[in-house]
């Protein structure tokens, strides 16, 4: 019996429902959001490993709608590079509504985004970024995946303590006790600010992945796809608009793009 809560390309794959006990040690397991953090981190997956899966979580935030730019992503991925499409494999969506039942947070709930206590806005959602890699780990370790791939950072963001290295570097070493295996957490992105995220994806994919990410990518919290803009589409107005429309006004100057010739 197929699991309701887990879903891949094939739902019906015996491999994704069976224990492996083969490790394939040249593949990874991308956090994949449908965000611009977790598009540039599965293009630099998929110039990494030989066999690269994404996964999503489903779990009532206000910004579903990212989870349905992943397809337009993973087909123009595919598009950009026939190694790419070569290495890429199935896109895994995991439901965890029970992460959204007990936060109370403007990601989860329709309230105002805004500072709350001990200076973190109230888009922090505790614990997500550990359930996330928690729950990726467990799959990696069904697929028998030795390299999982998230897209956090310490440098751009808006405080969440589950963002340090020093935190994704703890749980590394929890995982890989509780589970008995040696997974190895990437995060590309840890050091690097927007503006140099989106210079990463233009050395990784070119105009290509930067004009796919701007395009088909979301990372408004509000889930607002209505407005189009330089960087892509959203509010505007949100924090993570913010970040991103500041990345792309300070990485443009340096861009190639014929639009911005003179």
């Amino acid at each position: 019996m197929t699991n309701p809560l887990i879903s891949g390309t094939d739902k019906n794959d015996l491999a994704f429902r069976t224990m492996t006990n083969a490790l394939k040690p040249n593949s990874a397991l991308v956090l994949f959001s449908g965000g611009q953090d977790s598009a540039t981190c599965l293009a630099w997956a998929l110039e990494r490993f030989d066999h690269v899966e994404t996964i999503g979580f489903s779990y009532g935030q206000r910004h579903i709608i990212e989870l349905d730019c992943r397809g337009k992503l993973l087909d123009g991925i595919r598009a950009i590079s026939g190694e790419w499409k070569k290495r890429l494999g199935e896109n895994h969506t995991l439901d965890i509504p029970t992460l959204g039942t007990i936060s109370e947070t403007a990601l989860t709930r329709d309230v105002a985004i805004e500072m709350g206590e001990g200076g973190l806005p109230n888009t922090f959602v505790p614990g997500r970024n550990l359930v996330f890699l928690t729950f990726a780990a467990a799959l990696a370790y069904r697929r028998g995946i030795a390299h999982v791939v998230g897209g956090m950072c310490e440098t751009d963001y808006s405080g969440y303590p589950d963002c340090r290295d020093d935190t994704i570097k703890a749980l590394n070493a929890a995982l890989n006790l509780g589970m008995d295996r040696t997974f190895e957490l990437h995060t590309p992105l840890m050091w690097l600010d927007k503006a140099s995220t989106w210079a990463l994806a233009g050395k990784l994919g070119g105009e290509a992945l930067i004009d796919l990410i701007r395009e088909q990518s979301h990372t408004c919290y509000l889930g607002e796809r209505g407005a189009r803009h330089d960087w892509g589409y959203g509010c505007g107005k949100c924090p993570a608009c913010d970040l991103r429309a500041k990345g792309w006004r300070e990485y443009r100057p340096t861009s190639i793009r014929a639009d911005s010739a003179p």
